[in-house]
């Protein structure tokens, strides 16, 4: 049967360290969608009646390209599964103009965070910490919040296996350790010994929700959330600090790919073309490339 397929490849995926959280679901339904036609293999015309049923172009998209993928796979050992066309309905996903934030923004944000209330309570401290040491160590949310008291080590942040089942060390400048620490010393009042680093009034650990809407608010609150412009979210700041890394490498093109692969291991990224998606993102970086592109132009070369 064909959902026997589906969870023999989804087995292996999650033994190769992917999450396949989201693209099970989608794969089982689809297996159960054939089946109920009387399929034991995959087909294309089933593929794209399947994905159709998606409510918008982007959702057909996720759809007829999950199928597309495992069929692939699924092709590998029985060649009587048909692989879909993968564009077939549509490319319409488009990534979001990101939101960099200058050092004079991020004072702010800080400020604003300091300013929580209510008065005495940890809550600023916890907001002010959390989004200084996102701005600082590009970690992402996910991994912040996951932070336990043992992950803080003599050589840095041990972050445990999160996204694609990685574990890596993330080095803190001292200054960064000891605010942690302080931030540590205000927190043992409310968590006592509570195993997380970052907790919230009840000193249970703080939830992604709440802090995706705590940062919403403050950046509403200073002036940050203007139509038609880019808007900041919380992964901002990762997003900021892998382009002033890249920004503030040694003033050499040739030395920028040397520092894509310390960036892309430093924040966990599977592929190196997702750190490569950084260098669109800010004028001076986009300047190195002009200035490259009009020597070859004039005969200059590389």
């Amino acid at each position: 049967m064909l959902i026997d397929t589906v969870r023999s490849y989804i087995a292996l995926r999650r033994a190769a360290g992917f999450g396949m959280v989201s693209v099970e679901p989608l794969l089982v339904d689809f297996a159960h969608y054939a089946h109920a036609r009387g399929e034991v293999v995959v087909r294309a015309d089933t593929a794209i009646a399947w994905a159709s049923r998606g409510r918008s172009p982007e959702r057909r998209e996720t759809l007829i390209r999950a199928v597309a993928v495992f069929a692939r796979h699924a092709r590998a050992e029985d060649p009587r599964h048909e692989i879909p066309p993968g564009d077939l309905l549509g490319r319409y996903y488009r990534r979001p103009t990101p939101f960099i934030f200058s050092a004079e923004q991020l004072r702010r944000l800080l400020e604003a965070a300091r300013r929580l209330g209510p008065p005495g309570s940890l809550r600023p401290h916890t907001y002010e910490t959390l989004f200084a040491l996102l701005a600082v160590t590009g970690l992402r949310v996910s991994e912040a919040l996951a932070l336990r008291r043992e992950d803080l080590t003599r050589d840095g942040l041990h972050i445990r296996k999160t996204k694609f089942q990685k574990s890596r060390l993330v080095p803190l400048h001292r200054t960064v350790a000891s605010a942690l620490e302080r931030y540590l010393d205000r927190r043992r009042v409310v968590g006592g010994e509570a195993d997380r680093v970052f907790v919230g009034a009840d000193g249970r650990p703080l939830r992604y929700k709440i802090v995706w809407y705590t940062f919403a608010r403050l950046v509403r609150a200073i002036g940050l959330a203007a139509r038609g412009q880019p808007q900041p979210h919380v992964h901002s700041l990762r997003h900021t600090f892998a382009v002033r890394a890249l920004e503030s490498r040694p003033e050499s093109r040739l030395s920028v790919a040397r520092h894509q692969v310390a960036l892309m291991t430093y924040l966990g990224h599977s592929h190196l073309e997702s750190t490569y998606w950084y260098l669109q993102s800010t004028p001076l970086l986009l300047h190195d490339i002009a200035d490259a592109c009009e020597a070859v132009g004039v005969g200059g070369g590389l």
